[in-house]
């Protein structure tokens, strides 16, 4: 019985001693949050950031900066505030924003009590200062620096874009393993493009210090720290005195500006009014702000440049003809007879040339003419010719760049539309429409839509006979860097250089003669073409593409200026002050600047 006794009682010391151990173990080895403990007690990990790359325009003006401000931060294991009110009245928040706070830091994905987690985002060096001194009264309290964006200059807001927290669902999406919950990234714009040069690499440092929070000098000497690496600078194509003589110029209106050196394809000027402050999209008041820009009537983050599209109108009567004459359906000096009645049309019956029609802006010239592109009577019916013309047609119009995306280097592009034969076969069925049924396209209406950007693009197409560069808004990654390889190739449209003669002096004729007298300057010859983009859901919109001088160009241009009626107006007279800034440094036609700024346009 005693010997009974004596197994059982040994029994039970092995069971509590393996108990004892288990315990142990899993405090040791398995469980880690014992050791964090301590260890926190003596360190924090202190994750740096890196200045963000600068942002220059294309005569190395600066635009956008780097401004410091600091992240209050918390370990709540080891917070500790003996008074609340006096707290939140030294920081500068309420009491029922710091329970706010706390309980929204509780919520982050990934809090532990453990871990530093933000307690009061981007405090102002002023706040900083002004709470500093009492920072050692409140254990578990410490401050992390942080970089926001600044901007030298106001304006190209939509281009450059904003930089923001990165939301949940893109963490989630995020392969690099480089973002943590409330890191910044480039949302829009430059800004998002380019966010891989612009963040620069994170480094970190680990600081001992006391139980009151105070540092007492570096981890092990600093073995275990890493330095931030900065983002590379960027300089852009964007002449910024010209970019801002065109928001200058669009004050009050709805509406795009385009403008490009034709044989770069760099970006001279990105207009779209309405535009917002870019200081607006930085800073504590982020979230207010971008909520009440979102919800503006005017759609101040809507990019118009690049997003909007438009019926061209007029301005795409040149395309047209360059299609005819490369396709041998047209000779540039062929007299061709345009009845009236055709099409509606303000230019009266008659003979026209391609120089003519142009400058005229004849609707049943080109009524005619397209005709003959769609109808080239190679297969027995008129529907199938119709199908094969059309197509034929599209191919070219890709090749401009028409309604596809051009592939600038800014998010959110849209391609505009260029109708093919798989459009109209879904709308009327395979064979069952012909040109007649789509002449409203022959005069830039009907189902063709295009972007500021994309008419631009087509313009410095016409100015440098036959080929392009993709339009694009960064110059240099690196001060001494180049763009992407993308934005150094040139790109054919396949219409020989000796069709190009006719369409151009048609252009001068419109500036010389014609409707787009406004945008004619003293000493430099500007090709331009006018138009009128109908709009059903109101007035029409003015259109204008141009460029300048007509040999050697510098400059190419498109504006839209919606709901002010006819481009001889309000689109001519601000593509006219645009070419003569950026051609001559100054405005001397004050008369045209009034006019531009004040109308009225429609009457």
């Amino acid at each position: 019985m005693n010997e009974e006794r004596r197994y059982t009682i040994l029994l039970v010391f092995v069971l509590v001693s393996f108990i004892y151990i288990a315990k142990l173990f899993s405090i040791q080895v398995i469980d880690s949050t014992y050791k964090q403990a301590a260890e926190y007690n003596v360190m924090q990990r202190i994750t740096e950031y890196p200045f963000r790359g600068l942002i220059y325009d294309r005569d190395s003006n600066l635009i956008v900066y780097n401004k410091p401000v600091f992240d209050l931060m918390v370990v709540t294991r080891e917070a500790r505030i003996d008074d609340t009110l006096l707290f939140c009245r030294q920081i500068g928040i309420s009491p029922d924003q710091f329970e706010n706070n706390m309980r929204e830091m509780k919520r982050r994905k990934g809090y532990s009590s453990l871990q530093p987690a933000v307690f009061l985002k981007m405090l102002s060096v002023e706040d900083l200062a002004r709470f500093e001194d009492y920072l050692v009264d409140y254990p578990g309290f410490y401050i992390q620096p942080r970089i926001l964006r600044g901007y030298a200059l106001n304006g190209l807001a939509n281009a450059l874009g904003y930089v923001g927290e990165i939301s949940r669902p893109r963490l989630d999406r995020d392969t690099t393993g480089y973002y943590r919950q409330g890191d910044y990234i480039g949302i829009s714009g430059i800004e998002a493009t380019y966010e891989p040069e612009l963040r620069g690499k994170k480094g970190v440092k680990f600081k001992m210090v006391n139980v009151r929070g105070v540092e007492k000098g570096s981890f092990k000497g600093g073995r275990f720290d890493t330095l931030s690496t900065p983002g590379k600078n960027i300089v852009t194509t964007i002449d910024f005195e010209l970019q801002k003589y065109g928001e200058y110029l669009m004050q009050g209106k709805a509406g795009a500006i385009v403008a490009l050196e034709p044989q770069s394809g760099e970006i001279l000027s990105l207009v779209s009014s309405p535009s917002y402050n870019p200081e607006l999209l930085s800073g504590r008041e982020f979230g207010k702000n971008f909520q009440r820009l979102t919800l503006d009537s005017l759609t101040p983050l809507y990019n118009r440049a690049i997003m909007s599209v438009y019926p061209p109108g007029s301005t795409f009567k040149p395309v047209q003809a360059l299609i005819a004459l490369q396709e041998g359906v047209l000779r540039a000096d062929e007299q061709v007879h345009c009845p009236g009645g055709l099409v509606g049309d303000h230019s009266p019956p008659g003979y026209y040339d391609v120089r003519k029609a142009i400058q005229r802006s004849s609707n049943n010239y080109f009524y005619i003419i397209f005709r003959r592109i769609i109808n080239q009577e190679v297969y027995p019916n008129t529907f199938m010719d119709s199908n094969v013309g059309l197509q034929k047609w599209a191919d070219y119009m890709d090749r401009f760049g028409l309604g596809r995306p051009l592939g600038i280097d800014i998010p959110n592009e849209k391609g505009g539309k260029i109708p093919g034969p798989d459009y109209y076969d879904r709308i009327y069925g395979q064979y069952r429409w012909k040109w007649s049924t789509i002449n409203s396209v022959s005069i830039g209406q009907g189902e063709v839509l295009t972007s500021p950007l994309q008419m631009a693009n087509y313009t410095a197409i016409i100015a440098n006979r036959g080929w392009y560069i993709a339009p694009h808004v960064v110059k240099s990654i690196g001060l001494d860097g180049k763009p992407r390889e993308e934005y150094r190739q040139k790109n054919y449209v396949g219409i020989d250089s000796v069709h190009f003669d006719s369409v151009i002096d048609g252009m001068v004729m419109v500036v010389n003669e014609g409707t787009g007298f406004r945008s004619r300057l003293p000493g430099i010859q500007v090709c331009g073409k006018t138009g009128t983009s109908q709009n059903p859901h109101g007035e029409d919109h003015s259109v204008y593409i141009a460029f300048a001088p007509k040999d050697n160009p510098k400059i190419a241009i498109s504006v839209y200026v919606q709901n002010s009626g006819q481009g001889a107006r309000a689109a001519a007279s601000i593509a006219g002050l645009m070419i003569e800034k950026y051609l001559t440094g100054e405005i001397k036609r004050k008369y045209m600047e009034e006019y531009a700024l004040k109308g009225p346009f429609i009457y």
